[in-house]
């Protein structure tokens, strides 16, 4: 391979990468292309050339993909969230659901993997390659959006300055800490737009400085906004860098922020997070709450959640529920189960759950999570279940060991890392009939299951989730339950 540095040359866009990028062959040499669509014909200049491969900066299509789309942001190449949205939606889910199989099979070592309708019956037209070996492991059409656009409950944007000095917010592009500004991103819900810009403007208006984090000076980092689209109550959190003191008239601006118009949705919460380290962490550990309860309250089903600014909870609503009521369905309960919910957060899938269990367990590290899981409880009127603070994989073996607590189901809701394998060391002790894997990451997914397979359990179902539309990012569903190794 001879291409430079700075050269320009073509290429036919041939696949796609797993972080969305368009993979293309030129004299037998493979180049990765941020923003090139499957089947562009493309003007790229190299960036970085390694051994084999290299990379490229799209300069112009030439012959635009059937898959491409206009981006409907005017931002979204200089933001990168949004690294799909040059392509179509329908494209989309077969990527996300090809990246899920293609992970399945080479890191997993599931080989039989059998493409089903809703019915379980063999997709008509779907000549996509199916494995060998063992029973086959059916997979489920992906989940996706009707309308995939305003899906996201939760929204962080930074605020800094712009050359002018103006008091800017927006995202970090791709890989930096540089802000692009943006106040209306079409992934979040429209009232962001008003609450950003009162915001801003009661900053330059009093004279408050955003924060600057080579000097670690300034007073207003982030803004952290959530909206529960089913009851319409919006939480609006400003992360400080100081005391809340040091917000001039305060007051003033909780009167603004509650006065916007928001349609049918309404702001009942305000509150200031401190954080004054130095760190790349977005909340600090104490939040003053300056108007309302401080939190907001929502549904999934017919189960309320009451949410603060520091629980995690899922960002697509309407998504979510898909989500839930799959694992439901995969954990084919009757009624009589013990189930193990571990990485609970604040009980969303347990309070799910529990509704057709005998009894639920879920595990949180975050303490303040399990503190708004019992919360959850109560204000549902929930009792068969319990709420254990700590690593899943220290309390699970605990309580185990300890108290002899069974499963006959486990639900694992993991982070990007995968589970630890003292937890999955554990499950395979308790031996529950069933374990339903919920992951975010496919690559770790298939790795944890090949080591439950190898243990004696078999992989059944898969279903993929499109919980980000627009972004390289997907959710999936497993079953396994136990058997002979797949």
């Amino acid at each position: 391979m001879d291409k430079k540095k700075n050269e320009v040359f073509q290429v036919k866009v041939a696949d796609i990468g797993d972080n969305g990028e368009g993979i293309g062959k030129a004299d037998g040499f493979t180049w990765f292309i941020k923003d090139a669509v499957i089947g562009d014909l493309v003007e790229a200049k190299v960036t970085k050339v390694k051994k084999s491969y290299g990379y490229a900066r799209l300069m112009r299509v030439l012959e635009p993909s059937p898959y491409r789309r206009e981006p409907l942001c005017p931002k979204a190449r200089r933001c990168g969230g949004c690294q799909l949205q040059a392509m179509d939606y329908k494209k989309q889910l077969c990527f996300k659901e090809n990246k899920i199989c293609n992970n399945l099979r080479r890191i997993g070592g599931i080989g039989n993997l059998q493409m089903v309708d809703e019915k379980g019956a063999p997709r008509q037209g779907d000549n996509r390659e199916i494995g060998k070996g063992g029973p086959p492991v059916l997979v489920y059409p992906i989940l996706g959006m009707e309308k995939p656009w305003r899906y996201r409950n939760k929204a962080q944007f930074p605020f800094g300055r712009n050359k002018e000095g103006g008091v800017i917010t927006g995202f970090y592009a791709s890989r930096t800490h540089v802000i692009i500004e943006n106040e209306d991103c079409l992934l979040g819900a429209a009232e962001n737009k008003g609450i950003l810009a009162c915001i801003r403007a009661y900053m330059e208006e009093y004279g408050i400085l955003p924060y600057h984090e080579e000097s670690h000076t300034g007073l207003v980092r982030h803004v952290f906004i959530r909206k529960a689209f089913r009851t319409g109550q919006i939480m609006v959190c400003l992360v400080v860098n100081g005391r809340v003191e040091e917000l001039t008239e305060a007051g003033v601006l909780v009167e603004r922020l509650i006065g916007l118009p928001c349609g049918d949705s309404r702001i009942v919460s305000v509150s200031c997070n401190i954080n004054r380290e130095q760190t790349n962490v977005i909340m600090g550990k104490e939040t003053v709450d300056l108007y309302g309860p401080g939190t907001i309250i929502d549904y999934i089903g017919d189960i309320q959640y009451r949410i603060s600014p520091m629980s995690f909870f899922q960002v697509n609503p309407a998504q979510t529920e898909r989500l839930y009521h799959t694992v439901m369905d995969f954990a084919q309960l009757a009624g009589t189960e013990t189930v193990w919910d571990l990485y609970c957060g604040i009980g969303t899938i347990s309070l799910f759950l529990a509704k057709k269990a005998r009894m639920v367990y879920g595990v949180e590290v975050v303490r303040e999570a399990i503190e708004d899981a019992r919360a959850n409880a109560e204000l549902n009127g929930i009792g068969n279940v319990e709420f254990f603070a700590g690593k899943a994989e220290e309390v699970f073996p605990e309580q185990y060991g300890r108290k002899q607590l069974h499963a006959d189901v486990v639900v694992v809701d993991p982070p990007r890392k995968g589970c630890d394998k003292l937890c999955l060391d554990t499950m395979i002790k308790m031996a529950p009939e069933r374990i339903i894997y919920v992951s975010c990451d496919p690559a770790t997914l298939a790795r944890d299951l090949k080591y439950l397979c190898e243990a004696g359990y078999r992989a059944e179902k898969v279903r993929a989730i499109d919980m980000f539309p627009w972004s390289v990012h997907v959710e999936a569903v497993a079953l396994l339950s136990k058997g002979q190794a797949g």
